[in-house]
């Protein structure tokens, strides 16, 4: 299972988490259907659903599932 920190309440299993997508696309409210799936490192959106309910940013490897940030 994947540790996701949350900032505001630490390591948490990621079944209390939805992921919010890449963050480096711009929320323009277009809908993008054709995106990029790239292998490394990528900065993510997250919101903890079954916690404090905060939206965070995290740098995840893509490919080895490791929090870099």
């Amino acid at each position: 299972m994947l540790l996701i920190p949350c900032p505001h309440c630490g390591p948490r299993g990621q079944n209390e988490f939805t992921y919010g997508g890449d963050a480096s696309v711009p929320r323009d409210g277009t809908l993008h259907l054709l995106r990029d799936n790239p292998k490394g490192p990528l900065e993510e959106y997250w919101h903890h659903t079954a916690g404090c309910r905060t939206w965070f940013r995290i740098r995840r490897d893509t490919f080895t599932h490791e929090i870099l940030k």
